[in-house]
């Protein structure tokens, strides 16, 4: 994995566009060609759609004499933009075989060749922050890239690699706790330093009431005893859409996890498990953060995490607010400690030390907070604005980012949301309460 994007606008986009093809270096052309699920999208289209990004949105406009690689394109690659006209349906994007994968490989080097003349040159007002946008969006594409194809390959009963990793030895965890926020009128918000989504506008102030957060995502092992303890088939833990749900997929434990690992690839309640990584099949490490798992899960298990400690206020979910405010107080190299896309690991790893752990890194974490505007919020002018705003509804927020987000993409502010039963992403939950 490469380090860091350099500072320079034209270092960072060949930093960026060099990462993607990284992650798609190791991958066959069929590989590359199949769409596992509705949601998830072949390799190929996120190679060729990051390109359609660039091309539309900077180069048409903005470079003198530009002609398309392939005028179909701009139908073939649109993801979403009806501003910018028809697109293919997105549950089709596995049907189509052509152009082939060294016809998208050569869009991106034509792309990128342009970029590189205007990048070169004098930028107009406003392109910059469009260049910046298109690398944004295609650092998003690389967590998709991942998540998408660990679901392709979990298709597979042969348990394919994606990349061996030889594991380090976990250090120590620290016993999880809990610590306190004071609460208060507080500001969330993009601060204003440095790129931001319109989402994460305009900065204002909410009240909060004291509140601790747990100081790790929940474990693997903490996950092993919900199930043990038959939560998956208890429906008082359960949102009415959350146990409809439960039944109707049958759904008994997180996605990727599987029985049948050996006695000795776990203790306890793991024993007998595994789950499928790019990896391949690996066994449950207990203080890893569980991931893949959905809203109503994550919620579930906050309602059956309370019922086990009735001595204690009851664990829920934290709103957005309280995971932000929480994030604010933490110094910023305490934040970057987690485990991401740069490290290789493909996959949460245990934390050790005091304090917050792993608020940004490892998995993203389920909050209790519907996605919807901020107060005063406005979307990007032009078909940029559908980015983010149309998607504010049936969905929920996570805070944090995740084994798979590149260390440059994320920040304390960053809003990714999704619906209530989605799981394929690496999504965790760190449970809050009330304080007292």
């Amino acid at each position: 994995m490469t380090a860091n994007p350099p500072h320079s606008l034209a270092a960072q986009y060949s930093a960026v566009r060099a990462q993607t093809l990284a992650l798609a270096a190791p991958l066959s052309e069929a590989d590359c060609q199949v769409q596992s699920m509705p949601d998830a999208s072949p390799v190929k289209w996120h190679l060729a759609h990051t390109t359609w990004f660039f091309e539309t949105f900077v180069l048409a406009p903005h470079l003198r004499g530009h002609q398309p690689f392939d005028a179909a394109f701009r139908v073939l690659f649109n993801s979403y933009y009806n501003g910018i006209g028809a697109q293919h349906p997105r549950t089709q994007r596995g049907l189509v075989t052509r152009p082939d994968l060294a016809t998208v490989r050569a869009y991106r080097r034509a792309v990128d060749a342009q970029m590189a003349d205007l990048l070169g040159s004098t930028l107009a007002p406003g392109v910059a922050e469009l260049v910046q946008l298109g690398l944004q969006h295609e650092q998003q594409h690389q967590e998709l890239v991942l998540t998408d194809l660990l679901h392709l390959l979990s298709c597979n009963p042969l348990a394919p690699v994606y990349l061996p990793w030889a594991a380090a030895p976990a250090p120590a965890a620290a016993a999880p706790g809990w610590v306190d926020q004071a609460g208060g009128l507080v500001a969330i918000g993009d601060a204003g330093a440095g790129f931001a989504f319109d989402n994460e506008r305009p900065r204002h102030q909410q009240h909060l009431r004291p509140y601790a957060l747990a100081s790790r995502p929940v474990g693997q092992g903490d996950w092993a005893d919900f199930i043990a303890d038959g939560a998956y088939a208890e429906p008082r833990w359960w949102m009415s859409a959350g146990w409809d749900w439960v039944r109707s997929q049958q759904i008994t434990a997180p996605l990727h996890w599987r029985r049948g690992g050996s006695a000795g690839s776990g203790s306890g309640n793991t024993a007998g498990w595994q789950q499928f990584s790019l990896h391949g099949l690996q066994p449950l490490q207990a203080d890893a953060p569980v991931c893949h798992i959905s809203w109503f899960e994550a919620d579930a298990y906050a309602r059956w995490h309370a019922a086990q400690h009735p001595g204690s206020p009851p664990t829920r979910l934290p709103t957005e607010a309280e995971w932000e405010h929480a994030a604010q107080a933490v110094a910023p190299q305490a934040l970057a400690g987690g485990n991401f896309l740069e490290s290789g690991a493909l996959q949460p790893l245990p934390a050790s030390g005091g304090g917050l752990q792993q608020l940004l890194g490892d998995v993203w974490e389920w909050t209790a907070s519907p996605y919807t505007a901020y107060p005063g919020y406005r979307p990007w002018a032009g078909a940029v604005g559908e980015y983010n705003g149309k998607f504010m509804v049936n969905q929920m927020v996570l805070r944090g980012g995740s084994c798979a987000t590149p260390r440059s993409h994320i920040r304390s502010s960053y809003r990714n949301f999704f619906p209530t039963d989605a799981r394929w992403q690496f999504s965790g939950v760190r449970l809050a309460r009330d304080a007292g």
